[in-house]
């Protein structure tokens, strides 16, 4: 078996109280309204082989970088943590050098997809906060929708040298009518992100984009993925694509195994060294892994 990366996943303690988008009054989160963390993720975890796990922010404060950082450091598997920044406020410079005094910061993630401003990454991050992204060798991770594409676009031009990754592979329409106008913004966008050498994407997310009735079996939601996962690989290539789990999120649609085993026949056509790529070097290599935790 190869030994995984789960590049994408969270943890989160309920009683902190920055989490906004989770609150008990949202019927549909209502499974994962409580706590997780790595007592809940190492089953899990050892089971489907995961050596190791990059912590992804879910609140947008710098306290939950901080938090997500202290379970790095009580976790021994978590090799990395994306954390949150303002990148638009006068303070991100010194935010972005005191939190990456510790190694396990890897990179941030604005909440894109969540700003009313489709725009804000091409038009309102500060040029010293990118610029001390990529003097800290930080990464950039991307939450967007098929609507952020263009916006993620000219910022990918303006700043070549910044390693982007797209969680959740954009989160393509799945569940919306063939002629919905998503499906060529999702198209377009992602086609010419590709072409960045820079840009990579997250196999992840996607089981939740899914109406119930196209994952009710395995089988079903590799037949609705493929053509999907199909662009994906002939855009990025295995070499730019990261595996992840999304979990505790994922469980919104699916089991932590059923993902594994979607993911597993969704990539059995490729070669032994592609899946490896795709499950744990990719990973390695985008976020620095190779020398070890730090």
């Amino acid at each position: 078996m190869i030994e995984r990366i789960d590049g994408h996943c969270h943890y989160w303690t309920l009683r902190r109280g920055d989490y906004g988008w989770l609150t008990p009054d949202a019927a549909h989160l209502a499974p994962i309204y409580r706590d997780f963390g790595a007592a809940d993720m190492r089953p899990l975890a050892d089971t489907a082989g995961i050596g190791q796990r990059i912590l992804v922010q879910a609140a947008p404060t710098e306290a939950e970088t901080q938090f997500l950082l202290d379970q790095g450091h009580e976790d021994k598997a978590v090799a990395g943590v994306v954390g949150w920044v303002d990148l638009s406020a006068a303070e991100s410079v010194a935010s972005l050098e005191h939190l990456a005094k510790d190694p396990l910061l890897k990179g941030v993630r604005p909440m894109l997809q969540d700003l009313e401003d489709p725009d804000w990454i091409a038009t309102r991050p500060h040029p010293e906060a990118i610029a001390a992204l990529k003097r800290l060798g930080l990464r950039f991770d991307a939450l967007v929708m098929p609507q952020h594409l263009a916006a993620l676009k000219r910022f990918v031009d303006a700043n070549p040298d910044l390693p982007v990754i797209i969680d959740h592979a954009a989160k393509p329409a799945l569940a919306a009518e063939a002629n919905d106008p998503r499906h060529a913004l999702w198209e377009t966008g992602m086609a010419a992100l590709a072409r960045h050498p820079q840009v990579h994407c997250k196999l992840s997310g996607l089981l939740t984009e899914l109406p119930a009735e196209l994952r009710s079996t395995p089988e079903k939601a590799v037949a609705a993925l493929r053509p999907t996962v199909e662009k994906l690989l002939a855009w990025f290539g295995p070499r730019r694509i990261v595996w992840g789990s999304d979990w505790p999120v994922l469980t919104l649609a699916a089991s932590f195994g059923f993902w594994i085993e979607v993911t597993g026949l969704l990539l059995e056509g490729l070669s032994a060294n592609e899946r490896t790529q795709i499950l744990s070097g990719t990973a390695e290599r985008f976020y620095g892994l190779e020398g070890g935790r730090p």
